[in-house]
């Protein structure tokens, strides 16, 4: 559907799709926590001290997603596998819900500065990814290796264990934003990255959604801060439907995964332009708390200000476009916990003032749509490493923007980030000093800055 056809449609359409036709899959289940990820929480646990302790061993409960990042998490029997977490889940009575990213893409984060996937569409001398290559414009044999080892065997597991197990699923983060919006950047616009995520991403939802149908399977939709703008937001409706992506067979999107965006508040609906909802914008309701925009988004014209508000534009936008589409949406919660964390909010590695937010819960403010706050990335696993790691050696796969001045192991005193994954014992203990997780939680009064 071409934009000016889809801001008419959804002009005509702005409250469709709003009402629940199927039960929330997060509903009324007990959510598996990852003993892997608790003897993390349990080394930092023991050596703090006062309200950042209290916090950390309340995260240390919270359910958080694993990330299949790699062909070798998909068997073993370890609960730092999609087949020992499935097992391990199946044993608990009731069998816990269990929530997966699912992300190996050959060229895998085509805009990062050091992007770091293991299957490639082209490989250099050193078996990192050649993202200028342009004689393997089909991404033949990367697509080969994404289907038949990562999502032919994660398919087969799912497999095994869907009829024993409440299993969700997040599909590859930041890979469609990459395609709708930084087409322009030459690792992203290349032919054979363009081919690796339209065929891959179709292969996993078709596969998805055609072999384990009661897998909740959600999109990833970037954030506010990436596709809140209109033509943004279009931008990415527009390819998926160009991909034929199976949207009305998923249950919806995930957004602000591993991010840093906040929660805010929804706004009443007001749309100025098709799906953009022009209730804050050129300075309108400007004192309400819905309108509260610490990332100077509003004035660029963008209404996602926060992730209730882009996540409205969202599911009207999807529901609109796509016939039969019910779509619903899960946030993650996991560090947005200070709406104010950064001095510029491009920065996404290691951020300096977060804290963690929303514990994993389905009570959300707009059940509606809202399917979950979910901690999505673990707080306290590292963006990405420092240009010197803890060892002291050079990190090689160090993105520039994990030296940005919001992030970590910039300052003198602040120890050096690990790679992308690793446990930050430091970063853990500022999340927990700044948190934020909900009424019942306790959250720590004082801030630890250098």
């Amino acid at each position: 559907m071409a934009p000016a056809l889809l801001r008419t449609t959804l002009g005509l359409s702005v409250v469709a799709g709003l009402a629940s036709s199927s039960p929330n899959p997060f509903e009324g289940k007990a959510f598996y926590v990852n003993p892997a990820n608790q003897n993390e929480y349990d080394s930092s646990i023991a050596t703090a001290t006062g309200e950042v302790k209290e916090n950390l061993q309340a995260m240390r409960s919270v359910p958080s997603a694993y990330w299949i990042d790699v062909k070798e998490k998909i068997r073993g029997n370890t609960t730092r596998t999609l087949e020992g977490i499935l097992k391990d889940a199946s044993t608990k009575s009731p069998p816990q819900f269990v929530t997966f990213i699912w992300y190996d893409l050959p060229n895998r984060d085509c805009d990062a500065k050091a992007s770091g996937g293991q299957i490639c569409c082209s490989k250099n001398p050193d078996g990192s990814c050649d993202y200028e290559d342009l004689t393997t414009d089909d991404c033949a044999e990367g697509l080969k290796e994404y289907m038949s080892e990562y999502a032919d065997p994660f398919v087969e597991v799912l497999r095994d264990y869907a009829d024993k197990v409440p299993i969700a699923v997040v599909v590859e983060p930041d890979s469609l934003p990459n395609l709708a919006t930084n087409l322009a950047h030459p690792h992203c616009g290349n032919p054979s990255t363009q081919a690796a995520y339209r065929r891959g991403i179709k292969y996993a939802l078709d596969k998805l959604t055609t072999e384990v149908p009661s897998v909740a399977v959600y999109l990833d939709a970037a954030h506010g801060g990436w596709l809140g703008w209109e033509d943004n937001l279009e931008k990415f409706v527009t390819l998926i439907k160009d991909i034929d992506l199976p949207i009305a067979k998923i249950r919806g999107f995930a957004t602000n995964v591993a991010g840093y965006q906040p929660l805010g508040e929804a706004c009443p609906w007001e749309p100025d332009s098709g799906f953009r909802n022009g209730y804050c914008l050129n300075g309108k309701h400007a004192d309400e708390p819905c309108c509260r925009d610490p990332c100077k988004l509003l004035s660029q014209w963008s209404a996602g200000n926060n992730e209730h508000n882009y996540v409205q534009g969202l599911v009207r936008a999807a529901n609109a476009a796509f016939v039969g589409a019910d779509a619903r949406v899960i946030i993650d919660t996991g560090r947005n916990g200070v709406p104010g964390s950064r001095e510029d909010c491009k920065d996404w590695c290691n951020i300096r003032g977060a804290g963690a937010g929303i514990a994993s819960t389905t009570e959300t403010a707009h059940p509606s749509y809202v399917d979950a706050y979910f901690w999505l990335k673990t707080p306290g696993e590292s963006d990405g490493c420092s240009q010197t790691l803890p060892d002291g050696s050079q990190c090689k796969r160090y993105d520039s923007m994990c030296g940005s001045v919001d992030s970590l192991g910039t300052r003198p005193g602040e120890p050096h980030a690990p790679e992308a994954g690793q446990w930050y014992d430091y970063e853990v203990k500022l999340l927990a000093a700044n948190a934020q997780l909900g009424p019942t939680a306790t959250a720590a009064a004082s801030v630890l800055l250098p």
